[in-house]
């Protein structure tokens, strides 16, 4: 047993949810979902839902346990987010996808950061709701340009995925409080990777809106400063690219953070055949100050093994987007399974960290 997988041990629950192909909404696949507790004490996910034409719709499903406590499936509630904005829709299709919710504490909101589609490629987006159930849209995350000289950069000008917020302030660059957004801007060309970064794969970035701001007005949360690196590649698992997971955990061990690592070849032209290998990790920060990393995965805790995460639409992905915290030690983890369908998984924090850090 590799070091990651004895210090975070994971247990597969099994599959939550599938695609439908009597729903022309979900026909071709439901993955990737946000998870989130609601007013109610219900478990709310909150899938990408993929119709004909790839048109993506970000759904609502309450999930359903079994005697031992374990999610077994799910009841679907219709829709959370249907392409609407010109940001959201490309001709013949639109997408609102990849979804992750947090509630953020000192807002007493729940706020989504989602994928938004359209004619620029992919962006983050924002929604807010106090109920999960109606959600009221912010508008694409802007990246203030960056007047450091280290880095210099524009994001706004980038595609951008795997958006998620942290659920309390955290410091800012400037020392006060903030909220902070993870994100993973893409960089194309040479002469688009940001100043200062040494690494042409894409990364994973915070960036910062002050919490005053955010408390006078929830708008201000679309308005974005202090960008920086928190990790880039390292270990061979993340060779080609990693991205952010589910949104951070508060434990006692710090900010827990599932991400992914990719491997294997990724199409760059039409037609060209993909070969990847999606992988998920452990990242710990600093509960006090999130941009010091505790302890990082030297190899993934999990692996595509089972035939519903190695056949699908991509296969050979497992990518964790949804957690839910069970207490004593236990995370559910809620991940995609092959760009198709959702599976479960049991997370167990370990006591100490392991000696071994990055």
């Amino acid at each position: 047993m590799n070091e990651s997988a004895a210090a975070f041990q994971i247990e597969r629950l099994g599959l939550v949810m599938q695609a439908d192909p009597e729903i022309p909404e979900e026909c071709e696949g439901v993955l990737n979902p946000a998870a989130a507790r609601g007013p109610d004490g219900e478990l709310y996910l909150f899938p990408r839902i993929v119709g004909q034409g790839n048109y993506s719709r970000v759904g609502i499903a309450r999930v359903q346990f079994n005697d031992k406590g374990n999610p077994a499936g799910v009841e679907r509630l219709g829709c959370a987010l249907e392409p609407q904005e010109p940001y959201e829709l490309r001709p013949g299709t639109g997408g609102c996808e990849d979804p992750r919710v947090t509630y953020v504490e000192p807002l007493n909101l729940y706020v989504m950061a989602y994928v938004a589609w359209g004619l620029t490629g992919p962006r983050i987006a924002l929604a807010v709701s106090d109920d999960l159930r109606s959600w009221r849209r912010l508008g694409l995350a802007q990246f203030a340009p960056d007047p450091d000289p280290v880095y210099g950069v524009d994001f706004d000008q980038y595609h951008n995925k795997d958006g998620a917020f942290f659920p309390r302030a955290v410091p800012g660059p400037d020392g006060h409080p903030a909220l902070a957004l993870l994100h993973r801007p893409v960089y194309g060309t040479g002469e688009d990777i940001p100043k200062g970064v040494p690494d042409p794969r894409p990364s994973i970035w915070m960036s910062y809106c002050a919490l005053e701001d955010a408390q006078r007005d929830v708008q201000a949360l679309a308005r974005l400063r202090g960008h920086h690196v928190l990790i880039d590649p390292e270990y061979p698992w993340e060779d080609l690219r990693i991205g952010g997971g589910a949104p951070p955990l508060m434990t006692p061990l710090g900010w827990l953070l599932l991400y992914h690592g990719v491997t294997g070849h990724i199409a760059r032209v039409p037609k060209e055949q993909q070969r990847v290998q999606y992988t998920a990790g452990v990242l710990v920060l600093d509960a006090d100050d999130p941009r010091r990393v505790l302890y990082r995965s030297p190899s993934p805790i999990l692996e595509p093994e089972t035939g519903e995460e190695t056949e699908g639409v991509v296969p050979n992905v497992v990518f964790p987007t949804g957690v839910d915290d069970r207490g004593e030690g236990r995370v559910d983890v809620y991940y995609g399974m092959a760009d198709l369908r959702i599976g479960a998984a049991r997370l167990q924090i370990p006591d100490q960290l392991p000696e071994e850090t990055a």
